[in-house]
């Protein structure tokens, strides 16, 4: 401690100013500095580590004097009051996370665990039942057709030009299958095809219709033209109008089959498609007969 007198003054007489200078509080900055912790700021991460550093203070206090009296025990006092509160309430929050909380983490786990086989294993049958689905497709055969009339005679397009219309009647009989035991097919059609080359001379379109499993059932379809404009594109039709029965046309049967069948329910659903083309050579002494086509036509 450092004294310095005041200024006299031959008027007035004042009283001496007193300056005190404090040691620096090293035990402060080391409890600051220590093992990252802070009076002010968080406890330390392990219980280890209290030890360690209480041991330390208690060895350091004991070989400092100057880090003696009564307002350094006192803080010391309340920093350790501080850490025991806070590693009683660590050991508290431990004691909570008991027998009771890890029994219901592994009931959680288990039927988390049932879920997820219940799922794959739901799963798993619908792919089987889709797989063993896909082995009964449906079976069709193009049984016979009769070409009942063929008429060519001149007139106009509908642009008024001048050609060889033709007129063409016939009907189609197709036998269709369902070999599945345990699913129903719903069928539609694309519309059949009559062409000769790349002209189409008659179409028909197949009504929908529904198979049940195991049962099979015969589909007669219409397949028409009317006033068809030939432009010259079928040389052996003339051939009609002086000898028609020594005409010799050959002609395509093209449309395509497609089913649905819903295994089980919306959630397995199984599709077959057919693409049916028949090679048919029609001869003009064969007109209003059955025409063969369970070897003429094939399935691609």
């Amino acid at each position: 401690m450092m004294t310095w007198p005041a200024r006299s003054s031959p008027q007035k007489t004042r009283k001496p100013v007193y300056i005190v200078h404090s040691p620096p509080n090293t035990d402060v900055d080391k409890l600051s500095t220590r093992s990252g912790f802070s009076p002010f700021g968080s406890p330390l991460n392990d219980k280890g580590q209290v030890s360690d550093f209480l041991h330390d203070s208690v060895a350091e206090s004991s070989s400092n004097p100057r880090s003696s009296g009564p307002l350094r025990n006192e803080y010391r006092s309340v920093q350790v009051h501080d850490l025991d509160r806070r590693i009683h309430e660590d050991e508290d929050y431990d004691e909570m996370d008991g027998p009771d909380d890890e029994k219901r983490r592994r009931v959680m786990r288990f039927y988390s665990f049932l879920l997820f086989t219940l799922v794959l294993a739901f799963t798993l049958f619908c792919l089987i039942l889709w797989g063993v689905s896909k082995s009964f497709s449906p079976i069709v055969t193009l049984k016979e057709m009769v070409l009942e009339s063929l008429n060519v005679q001149s007139g106009n397009d509908q642009s008024g030009v001048l050609t060889d219309m033709l007129t063409l009647n016939s009907t189609v009989r197709i036998l269709y299958r369902n070999p599945a035991t345990f699913f129903t097919v719903h069928v539609t059609s694309s519309p059949l095809q009559l062409s000769y080359s790349q002209l189409i001379l008659a179409s028909g379109q197949m009504e929908k219709f529904s198979q049940r499993r195991k049962s099979e059932r015969i589909i007669e379809t219409k397949v028409l033209g009317n006033q068809i404009p030939l432009y010259g594109g079928i040389p052996a039709l003339y051939a009609q109008r002086a000898e028609p029965d020594q005409v010799v046309l050959p002609l395509n049967l093209t449309f395509t089959l497609q089913a649905r069948a819903y295994v089980l329910g919306r959630l397995v659903k199984t599709k077959f498609h057919s693409n049916i083309k028949c090679s048919i050579t029609f001869y003009g002494d064969k007109l209003g007969k059955t025409l063969d086509l369970s070897k003429s036509c094939s399935d691609h």
